[in-house]
């Protein structure tokens, strides 16, 4: 996590081992002490976070935003300043990556710490922004703060706000909740998704935009060994299991996509609950033609249960 001369902190979540830091914000020991008992708030949440698959970088993250605002209060007690920042957030990554998962779980921590009010998730897209005639644009983006107020809106795929040119009424959105961003910054929590580079590029379209989001974090693709062991947590939910040919044939597949192929629009996360799902139906019409259904064969899902060509990446 580095800081900009601008203010902004800009986040990388990396799989790998990633270079230490000369000076880094926070020193290792403090990220291995034990949570005081005290903040039950966090201690929650925690054990949310122990939930995801990788994204220790992001973890952390969450503890520091916590840390600030907390201590933000102590300050006040005391008499010292205490100033409000904006929390509105970028989200850059590829589809799968958590980012959704990590903004409803950032809307509960700020509900428990007062920072916001009620702490919902209204996710909206271009389609729930744009509209159809002059004025219609600015009009849906205001309804859509004022069911936010109170929570975040995440906008996924903000970038196709930005894709019309100038004559395109998706400018009309983004001025409009910049707008909004000013005006109302304490209220809610903005929070913008979509692919990195094109995310890069929607931050030229306002010059107001760049500014407004003093936390960009950045969702890299899992690892293989990240993406089994997501495998194997949807499996568990669901009371399955894949056989070991059929482990290692997965495997395999995601090796060659991630890392021969090097897919830049892989949907991660989402990738495996489709493969999931395709394959528990591919396994139900073999148990109904072979009219086998003991307790090991309606667990277990093979190898023939599989079927990759048919996902979209």
């Amino acid at each position: 996590m580095r800081v900009r001369n601008n203010g902004q902190i800009n986040v990388v979540l990396k799989n790998g081992h990633s270079k230490k830091l000369d000076k880094p914000l926070i020193s290792a020991p403090m990220t291995t002490r034990e949570i005081p008992s005290h903040h039950i708030a966090l201690k929650e949440i925690e054990e949310e976070l122990n939930q995801l698959v990788g994204m220790e970088e992001m973890k952390r993250v969450i503890k520091e935003i916590y840390a600030w605002i907390y201590v933000n209060k102590q300050r006040e007690a005391v008499g010292l300043k205490a100033q409000k920042q904006a929390l509105h957030m970028m989200f850059k990554g590829n589809p799968g990556t958590g980012k959704t998962t990590v903004a409803r779980l950032i809307g509960k921590l700020f509900v428990k710490m007062n920072v916001l009010s009620k702490g919902h998730l209204i996710e909206a897209e271009r389609a729930d922004l744009v509209g159809e005639y002059i004025g219609h644009t600015a009009q849906k983006t205001r309804d859509l703060v004022k069911k936010a107020i109170g929570g975040i809106l995440f906008v996924d795929e903000a970038y196709s706000l930005g894709r019309g040119g100038e004559k395109d009424f998706g400018k009309e959105a983004i001025d409009t909740l910049v707008k909004h961003m000013e005006d109302r910054q304490h209220e809610f929590i903005l929070i913008l998704a979509g692919y990195s580079e094109e995310m890069n590029h929607f931050l030229t379209l306002n010059p107001g935009l760049h500014s407004r989001f003093p936390i960009v974090i950045d969702f890299p693709d899992y690892s293989v060994d990240q993406l089994m062991e997501i495998t194997n947590r949807m499996l568990a939910e669901r009371q399955y299991t894949f056989s070991l040919d059929a482990s290692r044939q997965l495997r395999e597949h995601l090796y060659t996509l991630t890392s021969v192929l090097r897919l830049s629009t892989f949907s991660n996360g989402r990738y495996i609950r489709n493969i999931i799902e395709r394959s528990i139906r591919a396994q139900a019409m073999r148990l109904l033609m072979s009219d086998r259904y003991d307790r090991k064969e309606l667990m277990t899902l093979r190898s023939s249960d599989l079927d990759f060509e048919s996902e979209e990446y």
